[in-house]
């Protein structure tokens, strides 16, 4: 069974300047070298989803500028249906300038230009989209208005969600009732919980408002933490060598989307989700290096 996925979220051009050094205030440097890539949390759980088989709807919001063509070529290089994003002559697509020193340590300025003008037009323009989806999935890049009601449509059309809730800030709390399946990092549901989560379960567990919603903690290394109003369970990764945990989030999400969608159950699409994560960590960059599904699945394989 082919999963059907709608994702509702963000793309963001991804500008990269390497250099020797910083610059101060008001100093010219040289740099090295300079790249461009897809990013955007919205986009990267799109084409990630798309490799690892499903079919993939995205709804987003783009300038018309030459940055948006990164988008529509990624998106049509891997099966990304874009029917549903619609283009603004008033701002700009989003933008990630990225200064990246010889030492590695970076500094990121994301103007999220068109994301934030994504409207409740967009969703319902997609609604009979979203109604032939086994699943939806969201993330807070965007308009926030959007996302509380892009839950509410899938919820009305019986779609299950997954609310990304990153980046988090105390407002993120208002829309967490409307998902089915929550997905903060540690540092997220920190910052949900409104400050440090000594006690993750409970933690996790506060933010649950229904008897039938979820929490997936993400653990990096460790792996990531099921929780459920009554019930809790670590699913360990897969041991790999690191080169960039760029996108890896973006990347679990998108996995473990298609695992439910594709009738998982839930340890199950976990364990999925941390074997292509953990693929994903293996590559540099962010869209570029979610892993294709023979891969997910050679991983697994080699591990049981």
């Amino acid at each position: 069974m082919t999963a059907k996925i709608v994702v509702v979220g963000s793309f963001n051009a991804d500008l990269v300047s390497y250099m020797e050094r910083m610059p101060r205030p008001g100093e010219t440097v040289h740099g090295e070298r300079f790249a461009t890539g897809a990013g955007g949390k919205g986009s990267n759980q799109a084409v990630a989803a798309t490799r690892l088989g499903a079919d993939v709807t995205f709804i987003g919001r783009l300038g018309s500028d030459v940055f948006a063509n990164l988008a529509y070529e990624i998106w049509q290089a891997e099966g990304v249906n874009h029917d549903f994003v619609s283009r603004d002559n008033e701002v700009a697509t989003g933008v990630a300038p990225i200064l990246v020193d010889g030492a590695g340590e970076n500094m990121i300025v994301v103007v999220l230009g068109a994301n934030l003008r994504l409207r409740q037009s967009d969703i319902d323009a997609a609604r009979d989209r979203i109604a032939e989806a086994d699943l939806l999935i969201i993330q807070r890049e965007i308009n926030l208005d959007i996302v509380p009601y892009a839950l509410r449509t899938a919820k009305e059309l019986g779609v299950k969600t997954i609310l990304n809730p990153a980046p988090a800030d105390g407002a993120a709390r208002e829309t967490l009732e409307l998902a089915d399946i929550l997905t903060p990092n540690e540092i997220e549901l920190e910052t949900l919980s409104g400050g440090a989560a000594e006690d993750l379960v409970a933690a996790a567990r506060a933010l649950l408002t229904r008897a039938d919603q979820t929490a997936v903690v993400t653990l990096g290394a460790q792996g990531a933490r099921i929780v459920k109003p009554a019930e809790t369970a670590v699913v360990p990764t897969f041991a790999v060598d690191v080169v960039d945990t760029t996108g890896a989030g973006d990347t679990f999400n998108a996995a473990l989307a298609v695992g439910l969608a594709e009738g998982m159950a839930l340890p199950d699409a976990v364990r999925f989700a941390n074997a292509a994560a953990a693929l994903c960590v293996t590559k540099p960059g962010a869209a570029d290096s979610a892993p294709y599904r023979a891969d997910v699945d050679a991983l697994l394989r080699s591990a049981t």
